[in-house]
């Protein structure tokens, strides 16, 4: 089955572990030498109290989603902590990384 991006961000990503509505796909990421795709990006929830608060969005191994369906996408997640983040020696870097939250596999 062929699907395209933009019908990927039309479609709610759900966890079927607790049930809960992750958001919409705002990225693909795919391995650019294989063009493997690794995993789906959907925003971070923000509550009114974490809004001004610095989230990260959440990274979904393909290997974590269940079944792509016509208007949604079910996915198998178990929250974990997030990666601890390391600093580098030389701050001169001027690279930007991409933060994301990870989960646990299934």
């Amino acid at each position: 089955m062929e699907t395209s991006f933009c019908e990927l961000r039309t479609k709610i990503v759900v966890n079927l572990v607790d049930g809960r509505k992750l958001g919409n796909v705002i990225d693909l990421v795919f391995e650019q030498s294989t063009a493997k795709v690794l995993g789906i990006v959907v925003p971070c929830t923000k509550s009114v109290w974490q809004i001004f608060k610095n989230q990260q969005d959440i990274f979904i191994p393909y290997h974590n989603i269940c079944r792509i369906g016509e208007d949604t996408i079910l996915v198998e997640l178990t929250p974990s902590l997030p990666p601890p983040v390391t600093t580098s020696q030389n701050n001169n870097t001027t690279a930007q990384e991409t933060k994301y939250m990870y989960y646990n596999e299934k």
